[in-house]
């Protein structure tokens, strides 16, 4: 048997040509990820995959995932959602994954658990596309948590030895598992994450504040099956390979690729109880402002070490008309003795958001 940590070698070795096309799926691409504001609950749910407490019952299940490549590409055959809630200790987090044939195989924690159907969560929660945890986890209920700090793309290594403290979760099966007669209905999961292993990599270093944003998305994976012998099985294509997986996520990706957290949705806590009141939520107006720098990013994957044909282009950009509503003009290159690839002026405070050719976001103010 493989030990799991080949296996991760094995797989993160594909991962270049994953990442190879995304720049060009995604250039002037429409920013429009999806949001949802969590709000507090008075009682933690108890962890035991069954979404029928008041605190989740005050709040609104997500709308239903999409394909991972955009809202235009053909809707999921199952239906996927998921609703959050919080308190001082924790962020809770429920999914809903209908499904007529619920299976797995993986039991062992820290397994490679997209190689079942599975529900992932990605967190990042200042927004620096750095420094970002992931947890995934199957019908059986085993989890596999890690660390990112930065995407594969730009020479990220995962941490698999990395866990969220004090995790709980469960997983309820509406059928039977692994049942290769009959139908199921859904699987629900629940889970408790609590702030200490994700507060040090916030903006504050503390439990969100009212209005805090955080950078989320949720990804199912699905597989192709087919049943033999009374047993479930991936359906293979004429080389022999399985089938490729199909990934639906709350948030389009844009590409085929979920460590891209530029494109993840915002997720907005809220100081008011769950079902005592609304909050609204507030676009942060500079949203727009760093997705131009994202296109400068993009157009240096497209153009590597070619800083003349890059500076060229986005010259192109500022003086043509279009219907993008990316906004180039007030982009500004930086030399090639700058520790940023890009900066722009921010349209609500005083200072400039930066990019780096690592893809690190960060603002800084002006001095006075």
């Amino acid at each position: 048997m493989i030990s799991n940590t080949l296996k991760l070698v094995f797989i993160l070795s594909f991962l270049p040509g994953l990442f190879q096309n995304v720049s060009a799926q995604l250039f002037e691409s429409i920013f429009d990820p999806e949001h949802y504001i969590v709000y507090r609950c008075s009682i933690p749910p108890q962890i035991d995959g069954i979404i029928n407490e008041n605190q989740w019952l005050a709040v609104p299940w997500s709308s239903a995932f999409v394909d991972i490549e955009g809202r235009s590409f053909p809707k999921p055959e199952f239906d996927t959602h998921v609703k959050m809630i919080w308190d001082d200790k924790c962020l809770y987090i429920a999914g809903r994954l209908y499904d007529p044939n619920i299976w797995a195989t993986l039991t062992k924690r820290e397994s490679v658990i997209f190689e079942d159907n599975d529900f992932e969560v990605f967190i990042d929660p200042n927004g620096d596309t750095h420094e970002y945890m992931e947890l995934e986890i199957n019908a059986f209920g085993t989890e596999w948590d890690l660390f990112m700090n930065k995407p594969y793309r730009d020479g990220g290594i995962p941490d698999n030895e990395w866990n969220f403290t004090g995790i709980k979760s469960s997983v309820k099966v509406y059928g039977k598992i692994n049942r290769a007669t009959g139908k199921d209905s859904c699987w629900t999961v629940e889970i408790a994450l609590p702030w200490k292993s994700m507060i040090p990599f916030s903006n504050s270093k503390k439990i969100p504040v009212d209005g805090e944003q955080w950078r989320m998305n949720f990804s199912r994976v699905q597989w192709k099956t087919k049943i033999k012998d009374f047993e479930y099985h991936k359906e293979r294509g004429k080389n022999g390979k399985p089938l490729p997986e199909m990934n639906w996520t709350w948030t389009p990706q844009n590409a085929i690729a979920m460590h891209q957290p530029e494109t993840w949705g915002y997720v907005q806590f809220s100081m008011i109880i769950a079902g005592e009141g609304i909050s609204d939520y507030i676009e942060n107006q500079d949203n727009k402002i760093i997705w131009s720098l994202w296109q400068v990013y993009y157009m240096f994957q497209r153009y590597p070490h070619n800083f003349k044909k890059a500076e060229e282009t986005l010259n192109e950009l500022k003086n043509r008309k279009s219907a993008s509503t990316i906004d180039f003009k007030p982009v500004k290159l930086g030399t090639k003795q700058d520790d940023y690839l890009a900066r722009a002026p921010s349209t609500v405070q005083n200072g400039y958001w930066y990019i780096r050719k690592d893809g690190k976001v960060w603002f800084k103010p002006s001095k006075k």
